[in-house]
């Protein structure tokens, strides 16, 4: 068991929107929605607030748990509208298709070594986004956790997003 694991805490935490936020900022690679961008942009604010700039250091291995209970729903209802009316999907829609697409990219622009794991449930969406990331935590597969919590009204327009940094230690 890793000991910093034991105890974890929040270490840095963020909000999209806090005041005077408008849309999160376009993702490159990533279209027709706000998903993506509004997860990125959380999860920028919240690690900013532990790290400052990029990269995280080297020596923390942070896992990032993204999770939401319908993901991605605009680009999947553009998907299944294409494909009903006989269109084709543009090539960036197979990319974005899974979560993973933009926990990934949270990873990489911030150089963290850890695992990526993306839920859906249908029960406490925050509960259970902690537990997996305390399991990482405990189980010694990574030294923090960053989770994105993320949800989308039925008609596409972003709800919010909440982005947590788990860890031992104290925060900043």
């Amino acid at each position: 068991m890793n000991a910093q694991a034991a105890t974890p805490g929040v270490l840095a935490e963020a909000r999209w929107p806090e005041p005077g936020d408008g849309a999160p900022p376009p993702l490159p690679g990533f279209v027709h929605s706000t998903f993506h961008p509004l997860a990125a942009a959380v999860a920028e604010r919240c690690l900013t607030r532990r790290y400052g700039e990029r990269p995280a250091p080297p020596q923390v291995r942070c896992a990032v748990v993204l999770a939401s209970v319908a993901g991605d729903r605009p680009s999947a209802e553009h998907v299944r509208a294409t494909v009903d009316a006989g269109g084709r999907i543009g090539p960036l829609f197979f990319f974005q298709s899974v979560s993973n697409s933009v926990a990934g990219h949270i990873a990489a622009r911030w150089g963290l070594h850890g695992p990526v794991v993306c839920l859906s449930t249908t029960e406490d969406l925050r509960a259970d986004a902690t537990a997996a990331a305390e399991l990482l935590l405990y189980d010694g597969d990574a030294d923090e956790a960053l989770l994105v919590l993320i949800e989308q009204a039925s008609d596409g327009t972003p709800t919010g997003a909440v982005a947590m940094l788990m860890g031992g230690g104290t925060g900043s």
